[in-house]
Protein backbone atom coordinates (compact mmCIF):
# COMPACT_ATOMS: atom_id res chain seq x y z
CA UNK A 1 0.00 0.00 0.00
CA UNK A 2 0.94 3.75 -0.68
CA UNK A 3 2.27 5.96 2.43
CA UNK A 4 0.48 9.33 2.92
CA UNK A 5 0.95 11.72 0.56
CA UNK A 6 0.11 15.25 -0.18
CA UNK A 7 -2.85 16.00 -2.63
CA UNK A 8 -4.07 19.09 -4.15
CA UNK A 9 -7.63 19.19 -4.08
CA UNK A 10 -8.85 21.76 -7.19
CA UNK A 11 -12.49 22.70 -6.91
CA UNK A 12 -14.56 25.70 -6.57
CA UNK A 13 -17.62 23.91 -4.65
CA UNK A 14 -16.57 24.71 -1.18
CA UNK A 15 -18.60 21.76 -0.12
CA UNK A 16 -17.22 18.53 -2.73
CA UNK A 17 -14.13 20.06 -1.54
CA UNK A 18 -14.29 20.05 2.38
CA UNK A 19 -15.93 16.32 1.71
CA UNK A 20 -13.00 14.95 -0.65
CA UNK A 21 -10.44 16.72 1.65
CA UNK A 22 -11.79 14.91 4.75
CA UNK A 23 -12.29 10.95 3.11
CA UNK A 24 -8.58 11.85 1.77
CA UNK A 25 -7.19 13.33 5.18
CA UNK A 26 -8.95 10.27 6.85
CA UNK A 27 -6.83 8.02 4.72
CA UNK A 28 -3.47 9.80 5.94
CA UNK A 29 -2.98 12.17 3.43
CA UNK A 30 -2.06 15.95 3.36
CA UNK A 31 -4.51 18.25 1.79
CA UNK A 32 -4.23 21.39 -0.45
CA UNK A 33 -6.91 22.93 -1.65
CA UNK A 34 -7.35 25.48 -5.01
CA UNK A 35 -10.82 27.56 -6.04
CA UNK A 36 -9.27 28.54 -9.02
CA UNK A 37 -6.79 27.19 -11.70
CA UNK A 38 -4.52 30.38 -10.74
CA UNK A 39 -4.68 29.08 -7.57
CA UNK A 40 -4.26 25.52 -8.37
CA UNK A 41 -1.05 26.19 -10.27
CA UNK A 42 0.76 28.39 -7.83
CA UNK A 43 -0.11 25.80 -5.04
CA UNK A 44 1.58 22.63 -7.29
CA UNK A 45 4.70 25.21 -8.01
CA UNK A 46 5.09 25.47 -4.45
CA UNK A 47 3.95 22.66 -2.52
CA UNK A 48 4.83 19.97 -5.37
CA UNK A 49 1.94 17.21 -4.75
CA UNK A 50 1.94 13.65 -5.43
CA UNK A 51 -1.73 13.68 -6.90
CA UNK A 52 -3.84 16.52 -8.21
CA UNK A 53 -7.85 15.71 -7.61
CA UNK A 54 -9.24 18.93 -10.80
CA UNK A 55 -12.54 19.54 -11.30
CA UNK A 56 -12.82 21.04 -15.12
CA UNK A 57 -15.65 23.58 -14.47
CA UNK A 58 -13.59 26.26 -12.76
CA UNK A 59 -13.81 29.78 -12.91
CA UNK A 60 -11.84 31.72 -14.73
CA UNK A 61 -8.73 29.31 -16.29
CA UNK A 62 -10.61 25.94 -17.31
CA UNK A 63 -9.79 22.85 -15.85
CA UNK A 64 -8.78 21.63 -19.19
CA UNK A 65 -6.01 24.47 -19.41
CA UNK A 66 -4.88 23.82 -15.63
CA UNK A 67 -3.92 20.10 -16.79
CA UNK A 68 -2.10 21.01 -19.86
CA UNK A 69 0.21 23.31 -17.67
CA UNK A 70 0.31 20.94 -15.00
CA UNK A 71 1.34 18.28 -17.54
CA UNK A 72 3.73 20.31 -19.31
CA UNK A 73 5.57 21.03 -16.27
CA UNK A 74 5.29 16.89 -14.55
CA UNK A 75 4.03 13.80 -14.66
CA UNK A 76 2.27 14.59 -11.14
CA UNK A 77 -1.20 12.11 -11.63
CA UNK A 78 -4.03 13.73 -12.57
CA UNK A 79 -7.82 12.65 -11.58
CA UNK A 80 -10.31 14.87 -13.42
CA UNK A 81 -13.41 15.35 -11.92
CA UNK A 82 -16.42 17.22 -14.02
CA UNK A 83 -20.27 16.89 -14.87
CA UNK A 84 -19.81 15.66 -18.29
CA UNK A 85 -20.22 12.49 -19.16
CA UNK A 86 -19.76 12.26 -23.13
CA UNK A 87 -17.53 10.39 -24.86
CA UNK A 88 -15.63 12.65 -26.37
CA UNK A 89 -14.78 14.83 -22.88
CA UNK A 90 -13.61 11.88 -21.45
CA UNK A 91 -11.27 11.36 -24.44
CA UNK A 92 -10.17 14.58 -24.64
CA UNK A 93 -9.50 15.12 -20.89
CA UNK A 94 -7.15 12.02 -20.83
CA UNK A 95 -5.35 13.27 -23.99
CA UNK A 96 -4.41 16.34 -22.22
CA UNK A 97 -2.59 13.81 -20.04
CA UNK A 98 -5.18 13.25 -16.85
CA UNK A 99 -4.65 9.75 -15.89
CA UNK A 100 -7.97 8.65 -14.42
CA UNK A 101 -11.85 10.57 -14.94
CA UNK A 102 -14.65 10.72 -12.55
CA UNK A 103 -18.07 12.05 -13.12
CA UNK A 104 -20.53 13.79 -11.06
CA UNK A 105 -21.78 13.34 -8.93
CA UNK A 106 -19.38 10.56 -7.38
CA UNK A 107 -18.85 8.39 -4.27
CA UNK A 108 -16.16 9.59 -2.16
CA UNK A 109 -14.64 6.16 -1.31
CA UNK A 110 -14.55 5.22 -5.06
CA UNK A 111 -12.31 8.50 -5.02
CA UNK A 112 -10.09 7.72 -2.53
CA UNK A 113 -9.62 4.23 -3.93
CA UNK A 114 -8.98 5.64 -7.37
CA UNK A 115 -6.05 8.14 -5.31
CA UNK A 116 -4.41 4.81 -3.42
CA UNK A 117 -4.09 2.92 -7.08
CA UNK A 118 -2.62 5.71 -8.69
CA UNK A 119 -0.14 6.19 -6.15
CA UNK A 120 0.58 2.76 -6.05
CA UNK A 121 1.49 3.00 -9.52
CA UNK A 122 3.17 6.54 -9.49
CA UNK A 123 5.72 4.98 -6.66
CA UNK A 124 6.43 1.04 -7.27
CA UNK A 125 7.79 -0.52 -4.55
CA UNK A 126 9.68 -2.36 -7.20
CA UNK A 127 12.45 -1.10 -9.71
CA UNK A 128 11.53 -1.19 -13.59
CA UNK A 129 12.35 -4.53 -15.48
CA UNK A 130 15.63 -3.41 -17.97
CA UNK A 131 14.12 -5.10 -20.70
CA UNK A 132 13.49 -3.40 -23.84
CA UNK A 133 10.54 -5.18 -26.42
CA UNK A 134 10.86 -4.59 -29.55
CA UNK A 135 8.31 -5.08 -32.03
CA UNK A 136 6.95 -4.99 -35.87
CA UNK A 137 9.52 -5.19 -37.53
CA UNK A 138 11.46 -3.12 -35.09
CA UNK A 139 9.38 -0.15 -35.38
CA UNK A 140 8.05 0.04 -32.05
CA UNK A 141 10.73 -0.14 -28.79
CA UNK A 142 9.06 -0.11 -25.36
CA UNK A 143 11.76 0.41 -22.87
CA UNK A 144 10.60 -0.33 -19.56
CA UNK A 145 13.89 0.82 -17.58
CA UNK A 146 13.90 4.33 -18.74
CA UNK A 147 10.24 4.17 -19.47
CA UNK A 148 10.28 5.65 -23.01
CA UNK A 149 9.18 4.29 -26.20
CA UNK A 150 10.13 5.40 -29.41
CA UNK A 151 8.68 4.64 -32.95
CA UNK A 152 11.02 4.69 -35.75
CA UNK A 153 13.58 6.26 -33.45
CA UNK A 154 11.72 9.06 -32.48
CA UNK A 155 10.72 9.71 -28.85
CA UNK A 156 6.78 8.92 -28.45
CA UNK A 157 5.36 10.97 -25.56
CA UNK A 158 3.13 8.59 -23.37
CA UNK A 159 1.44 9.44 -19.99
CA UNK A 160 1.94 6.85 -17.68
CA UNK A 161 -1.14 5.37 -18.20
CA UNK A 162 -0.46 4.68 -21.75
CA UNK A 163 3.05 3.56 -21.21
CA UNK A 164 1.91 1.25 -18.91
CA UNK A 165 -1.22 0.32 -20.64
CA UNK A 166 1.04 -0.71 -24.08
CA UNK A 167 3.99 -2.02 -21.67
CA UNK A 168 1.10 -5.13 -20.79
CA UNK A 169 0.03 -5.94 -24.41
CA UNK A 170 3.21 -5.41 -25.67
CA UNK A 171 4.92 -7.57 -23.40
CA UNK A 172 2.92 -10.64 -24.88
CA UNK A 173 2.35 -10.16 -28.37
CA UNK A 174 -1.46 -11.42 -29.93
CA UNK A 175 -2.44 -12.04 -26.06
CA UNK A 176 -6.32 -11.08 -25.84
CA UNK A 177 -7.05 -8.69 -22.70
CA UNK A 178 -10.01 -8.13 -21.68
CA UNK A 179 -10.59 -4.26 -20.37
CA UNK A 180 -11.23 -5.92 -16.99
CA UNK A 181 -7.69 -7.46 -16.89
CA UNK A 182 -6.29 -3.98 -18.57
CA UNK A 183 -8.32 -2.10 -15.46
CA UNK A 184 -6.37 -4.22 -12.87
CA UNK A 185 -3.07 -3.59 -15.04
CA UNK A 186 -3.54 -0.29 -14.57
CA UNK A 187 -5.25 0.62 -11.41
CA UNK A 188 -4.73 -2.64 -9.36
CA UNK A 189 -8.94 -3.45 -8.67
CA UNK A 190 -11.39 -3.02 -10.33
CA UNK A 191 -14.53 -0.59 -11.31
CA UNK A 192 -16.98 -0.70 -13.71
CA UNK A 193 -16.50 2.69 -14.44
CA UNK A 194 -12.77 2.21 -16.09
CA UNK A 195 -13.80 0.43 -18.42
CA UNK A 196 -14.76 3.29 -21.01
CA UNK A 197 -11.17 5.13 -19.58
CA UNK A 198 -9.59 2.17 -20.89
CA UNK A 199 -11.40 2.63 -24.58
CA UNK A 200 -10.01 6.25 -24.07
CA UNK A 201 -6.55 5.42 -23.60
CA UNK A 202 -6.35 2.86 -26.67
CA UNK A 203 -7.48 5.79 -28.95
CA UNK A 204 -5.12 8.52 -27.84
CA UNK A 205 -2.92 5.92 -27.56
CA UNK A 206 -4.08 4.15 -31.32
CA UNK A 207 -3.15 8.33 -32.01
CA UNK A 208 0.46 9.12 -30.64
CA UNK A 209 1.28 5.50 -32.44
CA UNK A 210 -0.09 6.61 -35.78
CA UNK A 211 -1.81 3.46 -35.72
CA UNK A 212 -5.31 3.71 -37.66
CA UNK A 213 -8.35 3.00 -35.72
CA UNK A 214 -9.91 1.75 -38.76
CA UNK A 215 -7.34 -0.82 -39.71
CA UNK A 216 -5.01 -0.69 -36.84
CA UNK A 217 -1.17 -2.37 -36.83
CA UNK A 218 -0.47 -2.22 -33.21
CA UNK A 219 -2.81 -2.42 -31.17
CA UNK A 220 -5.73 -4.76 -32.13
CA UNK A 221 -9.18 -4.84 -31.35
CA UNK A 222 -10.48 -7.86 -30.92
CA UNK A 223 -13.97 -7.55 -30.53
CA UNK A 224 -16.55 -8.84 -27.95
CA UNK A 225 -13.07 -9.67 -26.20
CA UNK A 226 -11.26 -7.22 -25.69
CA UNK A 227 -7.61 -5.67 -27.17
CA UNK A 228 -3.80 -7.56 -28.26
CA UNK A 229 -0.85 -6.36 -29.31
CA UNK A 230 0.10 -7.30 -32.68
CA UNK A 231 2.54 -9.98 -33.16
CA UNK A 232 6.04 -9.64 -34.38
CA UNK A 233 5.09 -8.38 -38.44
CA UNK A 234 8.59 -9.27 -39.46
Amino acid sequence: MPGPARILVVEDEARIAEVVQSYLEGQGHTVDRAATGEEALAAAASRRPDLVVLDLGLPGMSGEEVCRRLRAESDVPIIMLTAKDAEEDLVNGLQLGADDYMTKPFSPRELTARVRALLRRARPDEVPQADVLERAGGRLVVDSARRRVTLDGELVELTESEFRLLQALARFPGRVYTRSELVERLQGMEFEPYERTIDAHIKNLRHKLGDDARAPRLVLTVYGRGYAFAEDQR
